[in-house]
């Protein structure tokens, strides 16, 4: 009955939702606000920036169906414009010239903390320098914790858990686990990369100063076409366990190879849990790769299940299955602090953002003033077959999902910061 109970819950939401976004929202009389999305829409990472896209314009639908941003001359509808930034950091600045040529104000990017310094080093000077023009800067995804802490700038905020949390969220589980002795530390070579590795050279030697390191390597970032020559050197190392951040096609053939080779270690991800990962591994990956999420299609609620399927619905087809709630939470912020600031002028923005709590299906994130990092749960999860318990959703219709093993919450994922922020 508990069981039945669930579902119709879950039914319930999904329908709740799919008729928000089928409901022929008065269209608003005055011109949209537009989102200028900054990302790879070609070359190795294309996929990661259509998988973004995804999510944005989603987010954007659901508050658009409800009647838009509501201000006082009007209510105003969200829309995601593209703009390829081929993950470059010199496309990047030509895509933020660009945006703010056409007259957006709300900048997004995510997919290369690299990119990510750059553009928040310009914005910081163009809005020093065009007072009457200034631009806010959305983070979905960079995650060097130097961004909220020694590069902390009013004018960005990440809605994404940073490379140190995400860590400590992952060392919940590695601690614990008492047979791994070795482990090889791989990642991909910029600032991200080389924090991730950092950070965890860091905290295995406080959390398990038994593990030894076999292997600790960086390589070139979306230039690697075969990893078979790293995925042999894991194997021979001995290592029980690889740790990465890699992302994107880097990890996709970093696992591939890995495969291929025979390796039959445990994997310890930032974002094992999609893009083609579990495809790539089959049977070889379930019980061994372990990811560190905001939100898995698996976790727990007749909420979190109707939230997963009615994006589903919207975006049927298996390799567009990529969701994340941070995206979802961050469209959400924005637009309740443009309807407080009564506005869509970036200082007026800004100072309601610093406070903005967000809540979508039952997950909630709250911004933090001091550095403008949102804090919100962490959720660790590991690889298995659809069907098992716990894995009722796969992943990308590889009939491989993740389990939830266990849940960090925002208290204990909070992290300290050294930001020195500077207002205008």
């Amino acid at each position: 009955m508990q069981k039945l109970l669930k579902r119709l819950l879950a039914a319930l939401c999904l329908c709740t939702w799919l008729a928000a976004l089928a409901q022929p929202a008065t269209q608003p009389a005055q011109p949209p606000i537009r989102i200028a999305l900054i990302e790879s829409m070609s070359g190795a990472f294309a996929n990661t920036g259509e998988a973004v896209f995804r999510n944005l314009v989603w987010a954007t639908e659901r508050i658009n169906a409800r009647g838009g941003v509501k201000l006082p001359g009007g209510a105003r509808n969200l829309v995601i414009e593209r703009y390829d930034n081929k993950g470059q950091n010199e496309e990047s600045l030509a895509a933020l010239r660009s945006a703010i040529d056409d007259g957006i104000t709300v900048i997004a990017q995510g997919n290369s903390s690299a990119i990510a310094a750059v553009l928040i080093d310009a914005i910081n000077k163009h809005n020093e320098r065009s007072p009457g023009k200034r631009v806010l800067f959305l983070n979905y995804s960079a995650v060097d914790p130097i961004l909220t802490n020694e590069k902390c700038s009013y004018w960005h905020f990440r809605f994404d858990a940073h490379a140190d949390m995400r860590m400590a969220a992952l060392m919940d589980v590695l601690k614990d686990d008492a047979s791994l002795k070795s482990i090889y530390l791989i990642g991909q070579d910029y600032s991200f990369g080389q924090a991730v590795l950092r950070e965890a050279r860091k905290q295995i030697a406080v959390q398990r100063p038994d593990v030894q390191i076999v292997g600790d390597e960086l390589h070139a970032l979306g230039r690697v076409k075969d990893f078979i020559p790293y995925a042999v050197k894991i194997k021979a190392s001995g290592a029980q366990a690889v740790l990465t951040g890699n992302w994107g096609n880097d990890l996709t053939l970093l696992i591939k190879a890995a495969k291929e080779v025979g390796y039959d270690g445990k994997f310890y991800t930032f974002y094992g849990n999609a893009l083609g990962v579990p495809a790539a591994l089959g049977d070889a990956g379930v019980g061994k790769v372990i990811a560190v999420a905001d939100w898995f299609p698996n976790e727990p609620g007749a909420a979190s299940e109707a939230f997963y399927q009615a994006f589903r619905q919207r975006f049927p087809k298996p390799q567009d299955d990529y969701v994340h709630m941070r995206m979802q939470l961050m469209v959400e912020a924005l637009a309740q602090s443009i309807e407080r600031a009564g506005s869509t002028e970036s200082g007026a923005v800004a100072a309601e953002m610093e406070r903005a709590v967000a809540t979508v299906s039952g997950h909630k994130g709250t911004m933090r003033a001091t550095d403008h990092q949102f804090q919100q749960p962490l959720l660790v999860a590991m690889m298995g077959k659809q069907g098992t318990p716990g894995i009722r959703f796969d992943v990308e219709g590889s009939g491989y999902g993740f389990r939830v093993i266990k849940t960090i919450t925002p208290e204990r994922a909070e992290q300290p910061n050294s930001c020195r922020m500077v207002r205008p």
